[in-house]
């Protein structure tokens, strides 16, 4: 069976290319393409001789069925995005997903990721994290996004044009407690590349003195609820340690420390229950 490489392309930097993308772009009998004018540039970088086939969002569906007929054929080829990794905030899902389906390979070949980047430059957590892409842009769709990056427990990536940048930091602002760090990835890779890190608030001040230009990445720190919580928590454990010691019944000092606490019932029961066990242990 032939074999759909998906192959991660430079985002600013054409040094990113690795030797074995280079390979695969050469041996690859077409190359698949958001836009192949975009792509031509990269194609005669590497020495790929093989034709450009533009896949974009509005004729991938069309062009699926031509996909697999040459895949049929014994083709090897390989699906690249205008710069970073395919299918994230991009299109070709729908191809790979046929492609699957109709029993080829699919083979990732790995490599540059404005998400991933502006993630590890940020300064923020990156244990844990969750990519949305780009927001909807007006109506409840925007209003639940936002509100999913203001709650978030986990480090947040997002997509963003530069016209529409300070908008969304706005828009954050308003959801956000005061002081949520940020970091603003511009041009990544690229020569202007620049990380503004502070709060929403620094970001909106600079970005209204400053109109950005080029590729934005925004990560959004994780709510400090998450923080606030691992604190009450130690506290929760500590006060019912406190209580059992001096013979409080379990099903007591579950009561007294939910009231005391604000945590949620369930978890105050484990933090007990927990700390009975390891008395029973020793």
């Amino acid at each position: 069976m032939a074999t759909l490489y998906l192959v991660s392309t430079p985002i600013g930097n054409l040094e990113d290319l690795s030797p074995r993308a280079v390979r695969v772009l050469r041996s690859s009998s077409r190359i698949l393409a958001e836009d192949t004018r975009r792509s031509r540039i990269l194609a005669d970088h590497a020495g790929a001789t093989g034709p450009l086939v533009s896949v974009r969002e509005h004729n991938e569906e069309s062009r699926t069925g031509q996909i697999l007929g040459w895949l049929e054929n014994g083709e090897d080829m390989a699906l690249v995005t205008d710069a970073g990794t395919p299918l994230v905030s991009d299109p070709g899902a729908r191809v790979v997903r046929a492609v699957v389906q109709a029993g080829h390979t699919v083979t990732p070949i790995p490599g540059p990721s404005a998400a991933l980047a502006a993630l590890v430059a940020s300064g923020l957590p990156a244990e844990r994290f969750v990519f949305l892409g780009f927001p909807a842009r007006k109506g409840q769709d925007r209003q639940s996004d936002l509100v999913r990056v203001a709650e978030s427990m986990e480090t947040v990536i997002l997509f963003e044009s530069p016209n529409r940048l300070v908008r969304l930091l706005e828009d954050l602002n308003d959801l956000c407690k005061p002081g949520r760090g940020i970091c603003v990835a511009r041009e990544v890779t690229k020569i202007h590349e620049e990380f503004l890190r502070g709060t929403i608030s620094d970001a909106i001040a600079h970005f209204r003195e400053h109109p950005p230009r080029g590729e934005v990445t925004v990560v959004v720190a994780p709510d400090d609820k998450v923080f606030d919580q691992e604190h009450e928590v130690e506290r929760a454990r500590a006060v019912s340690k406190e209580l059992l010691d001096s013979g409080h019944s379990a099903s007591s000092v579950v009561q007294q420390v939910v009231q005391g606490s604000g945590l949620a019932r369930n978890l105050v029961y484990r933090i007990v229950h927990d700390l009975k066990d390891s008395e029973k242990e020793r």
